[in-house]
């Protein structure tokens, strides 16, 4: 047991999503809206909000378009991702206080070995948040052209072959 790397460890608690998780994940998410919008009041930004309220996230759950894995710590997500059509990583929000610990690395794992399930190479994208360019491109992925706003949000687009 001690022989195992920390990721390791953190794969034993995560766990695929499911509707009951949906309300977390909003939450979660919503408690980074502030760095995520133009405004830090969300101005401009309600098609995006709407899209990731708890309502839409269980339409998310729901499809096979869609996966989900979270991260649990002590009974409450902590961080979790999901992949659409197993290229694009959809979502990927680890808690404040639990960043820097390789939980996004770890969930991150976890979702590139379920979409490589039956694939002989995996492209992927990802519409990256700005403050979150630095940790895809530890993934591996590189920036596609220049940053984009659409929404009330600017993100970088993002690919990584493997």
């Amino acid at each position: 047991l001690f022989n195992r790397q920390p990721q390791e460890f953190l794969a034993m608690s995560i766990r695929r999503g499911n509707p009951s998780d949906c309300d977390a994940v909003a939450a979660l998410i919503a408690s980074f809206q502030p760095l995520l919008t133009r405004d830090p009041g969300g101005a401009g930004a309600e098609q995006y909000l709407a899209s990731v309220s708890a309502s839409a996230e269980r339409q998310y759950v729901a499809s096979s378009r869609y996966m989900y894995l979270v991260y649990e710590h002590e009974g409450d997500i902590a961080g979790f991702i999901a992949m659409r059509d197993r290229t694009h990583l959809f979502h990927l929000f680890v808690a404040a206080p639990h960043q820097h610990r390789g939980i996004a690395r770890a969930l991150w794992h976890e979702a590139r070995d379920w979409a490589h399930q039956g694939a002989a190479a995996c492209e992927f994208t990802i519409n990256s948040s700005l403050n979150a360019v630095r940790v895809y491109e530890r993934f591996g992925f590189v920036a596609v052209g220049t940053a984009l706003e659409a929404h009330g949000i600017d993100f970088q687009p993002m690919r990584l072959t493997s």
